[in-house]
């Protein structure tokens, strides 16, 4: 009998959005489910809650993506741009979630967002607005790549390099700028903006800036897949 691994994955949060309700609300977009599903595994979503408790029973942890940003005083600075908008409770929650199940040895996967939110939990720090200072976020839809990314020569991923040139989708307006303890970096984009991590004193602990859950290139399922086969290992 094959069980299916269970993965969380965070979610976003509105309370003040009437889109959908006028009473507070979670989001996530299908494409974070969707891919794990593909892969076999099962995904569930983790709402917000004041205390975390028997997270153990998960395979997998996905820290999504979403419309905030991480409060800048989490790395040690004031708010320098106007178009920070940050989720309190998301951002504490899930930092409680990352010192919880860090120390289980089992696969964690940061996208976008969660990216960022791994970095700090690490003691690194972001670039509050990219786009002070450089044009970074791509015009086209997220479902089409955008720019070429760089493997470093410690990276993780080579393994998956098919092609000359890596492509990825990008939809961040924030981005790494110190990196944070026991974290290697991947690949970075031509404008030297890092884009994927992993921790080197865990089995599979990462970062990945871009969106590999479209998952548009055969680059992007190799990274979903690795995460899956991880947390099937748990089971």
């Amino acid at each position: 009998m094959n069980i299916s691994p269970v993965i969380g994955i965070t979610t976003d949060y509105k309370e003040k959005e009437n889109t959908y309700s006028k009473y507070p609300w979670f989001a996530l977009r299908r494409h974070y489910s969707d891919c794990l599903y593909q892969f076999g595994c099962t995904p569930i979503i983790l709402p917000i809650t004041e205390t975390i408790k028997n997270i153990d029973f998960l395979d997998g942890l996905l820290i999504s993506g979403g419309d905030f940003d991480i409060d800048p005083k989490y790395y040690g600075e004031n708010i320098q741009s106007d178009k920070i908008q940050t989720i309190k409770d998301r951002t504490k929650f899930e930092l409680k979630i990352l010192e919880k199940y860090f120390p289980y040895n089992k696969p964690i996967l940061g996208i976008c967002g969660g990216c960022q939110l791994l970095n700090i939990f690490f003691g690194g720090s972001l670039i509050q607005d990219i786009e002070s200072f450089i044009e970074h976020e791509q015009p086209n839809p997220r479902n089409e790549t955008s720019h070429e990314i760089i493997l470093s020569d410690e990276s993780n991923l080579k393994k998956f390099k098919d092609s000359p040139k890596i492509f990825v989708n990008s939809a961040h307006h924030q981005g790494i700028k110190k990196i944070g303890q026991n974290l290697t970096v991947d690949a970075y984009a031509p404008d030297n903006i890092i884009e994927a991590f992993h921790h080197n004193q865990h089995p599979l602990c990462m970062g990945v800036q871009w969106h590999p859950e479209f998952l548009i290139t055969d680059f992007d399922k190799s990274i979903i897949k690795m995460f899956t086969d991880h947390a099937k290992n748990n089971v």
